[in-house]
């Protein structure tokens, strides 16, 4: 069943109003779908981020191929992430959560924290433990998981 235009926008462009639990995690799964193929993408692009200048030529395709998803990948992942913290906020205003909004953003803040860390720990290893980003990643699990259960096991009737 397709949905319409005005309810892709309720959904996913305002924070404003409430919606249930099976709708929540219609909604997620919506999202993840949409992720889902440009995260497959990226785990056989980025291994083509490491260019070294030492023992490759100056310009190599994949490498500019990359670094030119990598740009369009970030800008998909911040709509989204805006977009999940929209529905959140209707989901968590619906279990009474007196601040709907911080809620919702704290599982893509978590996300883009983790994600920066991957990115970063490798290329300053010297100055930054592998165990931060254990720790980022832990963090992470414990913050989605939290997530779930409140907006897409918890029932309101038990709020």
């Amino acid at each position: 069943m397709a949905i319409d235009r005005e309810r892709i926008r309720f959904l996913y462009r305002t924070e404003q109003g409430r919606i249930d639990r099976a709708t929540w995690l219609k909604g997620a799964g919506a999202l993840a779908a949409i992720l889902a193929p440009f995260f497959v993408i990226w785990l056989a692009l980025a291994p083509y981020t490491d260019h070294d200048l030492a023992r490759d030529p100056f310009f190599m395709p994949m490498t500019a191929v990359a670094y030119a998803f990598v740009i369009f990948y970030s800008f998909v992942i911040l709509l989204l992430a805006v977009s999940y913290v929209n529905l959140s906020a209707k989901r968590f205003r619906d279990l009474g959560r007196a601040a709907p909004v911080a809620f919702a953003g704290l599982a893509p803040l978590v996300a883009l924290i983790a994600g920066a860390t991957h990115w970063l720990q490798p290329r300053v290893a010297e100055v930054m433990p592998r165990f931060w980003v254990w720790g980022v990643d832990a963090a992470l699990v414990a913050v989605v998981a939290w997530s779930f259960y409140e907006l897409g096991l918890k029932d309101h009737a038990n709020a």
